[in-house]
């Protein structure tokens, strides 16, 4: 399985996504450019200039018309995918640390850190109202008075948000009313990324205290743990097969002094049901910030500290492997 490398980062990567059909991945970084990649060669198709600071999330829409990013130059940005040009331009009174597209890509979600006196808070805008952006005044918002959000996703039928936190809980936000209305506290330190399964069932959580979990979406009971010997900063599902990857590795603060041996640097992979690791994928020179399996589970792509996105396609023998009973 022979990776293939991109390299269009001058800093460490904070998150890729890919688009629905899997053809693009996106990717940024703690430098203040976001960059759009062929999935399948890793040819650089472009990037959204325009952010002067570190750019901690991103999201596509359904239809890869618009991209959102979240930076920490207290900005969140609306762009046009194939043009690269910035939309729509929301100022903040903090760094914007999680964002992402409802279903229908008509609404927006981000939420903003607790600092310089500022309370973290979770922002809806509908993108089809400028009188919403003009006026900074967003369909709702909700101040999250006691552990700021860490990471978040729209729920099924995009009747509430889903939010992690830095205490470790995982919570619901009914967006019509802004109220707490599901809260679940398995997870003992920070959530460091929520996703979703294809149909949006199901939500792996990866958190600092050493595992992933796997929660039911619209009730957040707890179904499976996966637990490593490293804080967890990423975690993903397959669409084809019973498995999640987990990246992540030794506190970043820490790597100048460690071998990418004992640092755990490894992209680790489960199975969903058994709760059993069954393979690592080496290559990242320092921990993984972001994994997502690509849309159809035939390969998956890796960010890492290091400023590298790498794309894995499977070989046969990982369609061929069965989990022993």
């Amino acid at each position: 399985m022979k990776p293939i490398l991109l390299h269009g980062h001058e800093r460490s990567i904070t998150q890729i996504r890919y688009s629905r059909e899997g053809d693009l991945i996106f990717s940024c970084a703690k430098d203040s450019t976001p960059n759009v990649w062929f999935s399948l060669n890793g040819e650089r198709l472009g990037s959204y200039r325009g952010h002067n600071g570190a750019v901690w999330c991103l999201d596509v829409d359904w239809c890869t018309q618009k991209l959102l990013t979240g930076s920490a130059d207290n900005s969140c940005r609306l762009w046009d995918c194939e043009k690269g040009v910035a939309l729509i331009t929301i100022p903040t009174s903090t760094a914007v640390r999680t964002n992402g597209f409802s279903y229908s890509g008509q609404l927006i979600m981000f939420s903003t850190d607790t600092t310089m006196g500022q309370q973290c808070t979770i922002h809806i805008y509908d993108s089809r109202d400028d009188s919403q952006i003009t006026n900074c005044k967003p369909a709702r918002s909700v101040e999250v008075t006691d552990s700021k959000v860490t990471c978040g996703l729209w729920g099924p039928y995009d009747e509430y948000l889903i939010t992690g936190h830095e205490n470790g809980e995982l919570r619901h936000y009914d967006i019509k009313t802004g109220d707490q209305v599901l809260t679940v506290a398995d997870h003992k330190r920070s959530i460091n990324d929520i996703q979703a399964s294809l149909d949006q069932t199901m939500i792996i959580t990866a958190s600092k205290d050493n595992t992933a979990k796997l929660f039911d979406s619209s009730s957040l009971q707890l179904m499976k743990t996966f637990r490593t010997e490293r804080p967890v900063n990423s975690a993903s599902m397959s669409s084809l097969k019973e498995h999640v990857i987990l990246g992540g590795g030794q506190e970043a603060m820490e790597v100048t002094t460690t071998s990418a041996r004992v640092g755990k640097f490894d992209a680790r992979f489960f199975h969903l049901i058994f709760e059993e690791e069954f393979g690592r994928v080496k290559g990242h020179f320092g921990p993984i910030n972001s994994v997502a399996f690509h849309p159809d589970g035939k390969s998956f792509s890796s960010g890492g500290e290091d400023g590298y996105v790498r794309v894995h396609y499977f070989d046969q023998s990982y369609f061929d492997f069965e989990m022993e009973i």
